[in-house]
């Protein structure tokens, strides 16, 4: 395993690059860090792959942007491009959560030519509700609550108690400590909290239809579980990706996105898939384009 910064526009970006085999890039949620898409498994790595993942601008080890707007997809969507050529990696598999989904996604769509695979786990952006002033302030409060009180404001403006079932009440505070602990800058993910949710990866669900024709599956949760992360988004999205094969737990059971040995498990089985057509007619279908917003 190796670590390493790549810098874009000022902005470095915290990379870990382990294994060897066929390039797996992981790209992790809204608070998160690169640990905590397949929570430190090292399955992928075992079996033979070579996985790459990184902290996304303001969150973990890599620095701020360089404004406090500036955590938006096209931006998000540019450095996994400066990844992705500080590593020299032309074509590989994309797996990520949530705001990482959202971004891989953005990505895809601008260079498709660059996109071997999709795991798509646990979309939560919708097109019709994202501007609600109500779901922009429940952002603005886990934002506030993290500038004025660190982690335990964070975990106070949270409202696990209104938001979480009790069964998971619990296991969702402890994750949200640990991984909040994990750091650098707690006034940048402020400032992401803020910007992010008002980002669009794009307009519309229909504009899916015009991805890359790779191997494709999309990891929903239910909402028992994972209310954050409806289930009926992750189904629409499921209808919009031509040929995607839904995965979700079943019912009672633990969410898979929260089980990194089983999602290591999922992604492995998309690798293994064939493109839903030959190679020659993705490369037909690219077009440029340089992940803006």
């Amino acid at each position: 395993m190796s670590e390493r910064t790549i810098e874009r526009d000022g902005v470095r970006l915290a990379v870990e690059d382990a294994g060897e085999g066929v390039p797996v890039v992981l790209l992790h949620g809204l608070t998160a860090t690169r640990r905590y898409v397949v929570m430190g498994s090292r399955s992928l790595e075992r079996s033979g792959h070579r996985v790459v993942s990184y902290d996304a601008r303001g969150h973990g080890r890599s620095s701020a942007a360089p404004a406090p707007d500036a955590y938006g997809y096209g931006a998000l969507a540019d450095d996994l491009r400066a990844v992705l050529d500080g590593l020299g990696l032309e074509r590989v598999v994309l797996a990520g959560a949530s705001m990482g989904a959202h971004t891989l996604l953005r990505f895809a769509l601008d260079a498709p030519e660059r996109v071997a695979g999709l795991v798509v786990i646990t979309p939560a952006f919708d097109p019709a509700t994202n501007d609600e002033p109500a779901r922009l302030a429940y952002w603005d409060r886990l934002s506030e609550g993290l500038r004025a009180g660190g982690i335990e404001g964070f975990v106070e403006a949270y409202r696990v108690e209104d938001e979480v079932p009790a069964a998971w009440r619990e296991t969702v505070r402890t994750v949200l400590r640990q991984r909040m602990a994990q750091h650098d800058d707690l006034a940048a993910v402020a400032d992401a909290l803020h910007a992010v949710p008002r980002s669009r990866p794009f307009d519309s669900l229909a504009e899916l239809a015009e991805l890359p024709p790779v191997p494709a599956v999309v990891v929903v949760s239910r909402d028992e579980a994972d209310p954050g992360h409806p289930l009926a988004v992750g189904e629409a999205y499921v209808a919009a990706i031509p040929g995607a094969r839904q995965v979700t737990e079943e019912p009672g059971k633990s969410p898979i996105a929260w089980q990194g040995g089983q999602l290591s498990k999922v992604i492995a089985e998309t690798l293994g898939q064939r493109p839903r057509f030959p190679v020659e007619n993705s490369q037909a279908r690219s077009r440029p384009g340089d992940g803006g917003s």
